[in-house]
């Protein structure tokens, strides 16, 4: 079928013009802007790092607002767009109920991320949280065990460390000896250490057996080793120290050594009412039945595997020879037969003859009539 032919429009014919006729849109003067975070503040929040790291991230240049190279204490809202490195990031604008998990620190853990030594940390064994990452609320030395809480809010983590709020911290103290009246007295009322003076809240005995013996004392400071120091001023070393108690929260009996415990939605908004920070207006999410069951059931974490980075592999060709040749998955795949070593060659080698085959110990038979005459 042909195609018709196109109406050919006169060109000097005056053009149509559609009426149309536009309303400007009159701007309201009472109406209420919306609301404006930090940008640094919303990118600890996801999870990128701590705030002071964000500050650093936008002074590198790396953040974009809208295209524009993103300004330290910049303030941004939900219709901005925030790019890192190219990548569009997802803010958290609106507040969520933050995620709160209670440890049953054992000793040997240390409290730290990062530690040159490489030692078990108590960071290995979290589990993955999606656009935050997790707060130690105080810290436990490596000798120490007992009740570790983690979240992902700042403010309350905040809130339970900061010492102008003097939050009460319950430990379980064995000691090797015993106090008399005078020394629960003295400690009660202060002993002058090297960082100051300290004390502690109260002291009650829990008893003992020989030279054993159980205190349960509560402070409101968190300097480092405090209980420890306070007990060796008197001669008296701690071979046993556990916190049961950090504030409102209790150390559950279920909650075996090595264990964990995530709270469930209402406990984290008593722990936010307790502190005084606002509670996310946002209805609690409904939960299926496996959540139900997962959050109420203390379970074993499993530690996470540490991936060796390339600084931490030893050289593949050491001078003296000390260090061994290492092969990774990689290279196999980009070279099959580095998956089984080729057979070693050697050209001197030499072949072996008849002359190398040992001669077999045979007694010759004498000859009777040899020798007669």
């Amino acid at each position: 079928m042909a195609r018709p032919f196109k109406t050919q429009r006169d060109p000097q014919a005056t053009p149509r013009r559609a009426k149309t006729s536009f309303t400007k849109l009159a701007v309201d003067e009472n109406a209420v802007a919306e609301p404006t975070q930090r940008l640094h503040k919303l990118l600890a929040l996801a999870g990128l790092g701590s705030r002071r790291d964000m500050e650093a991230l936008i002074a590198s240049g790396r953040v974009t607002v809208n295209g524009a190279p993103a300004t330290t204490g910049q303030a941004v809202t939900q219709f901005d767009v925030v790019r890192l490195d190219s990548r569009i990031l997802k803010l958290p604008f609106v507040a969520e109920l933050p995620q709160v998990l209670i440890y049953h620190k054992p000793e040997g853990e240390i409290v730290s991320q990062d530690d040159p030594e490489g030692r078990a940390s108590v960071f290995d064994k979290l589990p993955k949280v999606k656009n935050a990452k997790w707060i130690a609320i105080g810290r436990l030395d490596m000798n120490t065990s007992g009740l570790l809480i983690f979240t992902t809010s700042g403010d309350l983590a905040n809130r339970f460390m900061h010492p102008r709020y003097e939050v009460e911290r319950e430990y379980a103290v064995r000691i090797f000896g015993e106090l008399t009246d005078g020394q629960m007295t003295q400690l009660t009322e202060g002993i002058e250490l090297d960082d100051g003076p300290a004390n502690f809240d109260s002291i009650k005995a829990q008893g003992g057996e020989g030279a054993n013996h159980w205190y349960q004392v509560i402070l409101r400071e968190g300097r480092n080793r405090e209980v420890r120091r306070l007990f060796e001023a008197f001669q008296l070393p701690v071979s046993r120290l556990m916190r049961v108690r950090f504030g409102p929260v209790n150390l559950p009996p279920r909650v075996k050594r090595g264990t964990m415990l995530k709270l469930e939605q209402k406990e984290v908004v008593g722990l936010l009412e307790w502190a005084e920070l606002p509670v996310p207006s946002a209805p609690l999410r409904q939960l299926t039945q496996r959540e139900k069951l997962k959050a109420t059931t203390v379970f074993m974490p499993k530690v996470r595997r540490q991936r060796v980075s390339a600084l931490d592999r030893p050289p593949r060709d050491a001078a003296d020879g000390s260090a061994k040749p290492y092969r990774t998955k990689s290279d196999a795949a980009r070279n099959p037969a580095a998956k089984k070593p080729a057979p070693r060659k050697n050209e001197n080698r030499r072949v072996r003859q008849t002359s190398d085959l040992p001669v077999p110990d045979v007694k010759k038979k004498s000859d009777g009539n040899r020798g007669r005459g």
